[in-house]
């Protein structure tokens, strides 16, 4: 089967079963949807459990998929689903602070051999942390996933006004969050140094 098949014709062969198909629909859309997880979810096991739990339910319901939205834009949906799903989960799960002490200790690391775009993620992976889940899905998926204003309000099922807002309050919020923002006190900037 050629890579340059459409998604439109890997979904028409996926639904004949065409098992080949699927893993070509799949590994064409994988990496957005892990990368969606991941900035959702804010960690890499609760990521890769969310691109598990949205790659099972995109394959579950590629029958039930009836073209209103764009194949892109459904397979969004369901992977926004499954990792607020993941967060709901994770709510109910006790935590041991370690990943709070690792970001710490990243972060106060001076040493020559730390990669300054790995605090960066850190930085950016932490502050997504602290917005509320609703701010977060639409930051991702318009900043991480490329989504347009229309395509995340179908995704989310909210009105478009509701999604610019969304996104202009998680970005307004995400700003005073990150290291170097110019209201940040001097001493706090030197302390994330």
């Amino acid at each position: 089967m050629p890579d340059e098949a459409s998604d439109a014709q890997l979904l028409a062969e996926a639904r004949a079963g065409d098992r080949q198909a699927v893993d070509l629909l799949l590994r064409r859309h994988v990496d957005l949807v892990h990368a969606v997880c991941r900035r959702l979810t804010g960690n890499a096991t609760d990521a890769a459990d969310a691109t598990q739990e949205a790659l099972i339910a995109i394959v579950r319901g590629l029958d039930r998929f009836d073209g209103r939205a764009s194949l892109r834009t459904w397979i969004y949906r369901v992977t926004t689903n499954a990792c607020l799903d993941e967060l709901r989960r994770r709510a109910r799960r006790p935590t041991t602070g370690l990943t709070d002490e690792l970001v710490e200790r990243v972060q106060r690391s001076d040493g020559p051999d730390l990669d300054t775009t790995i605090v960066d993620r850190l930085d950016i992976d932490a502050a997504l942390q602290a917005l509320p889940p609703t701010f977060r899905a639409a930051v991702v998926l318009r900043d991480v996933a490329g989504l347009d204003y229309a395509e995340i309000a179908e995704v989310l099922d909210l009105p478009i006004g509701t999604v610019r807002s969304r996104i202009a309050r998680g970005r307004d919020r995400l700003a005073t969050l990150l290291p170097g923002n110019p209201s940040d006190p001097p001493e706090r900037q030197r302390e994330r140094r």
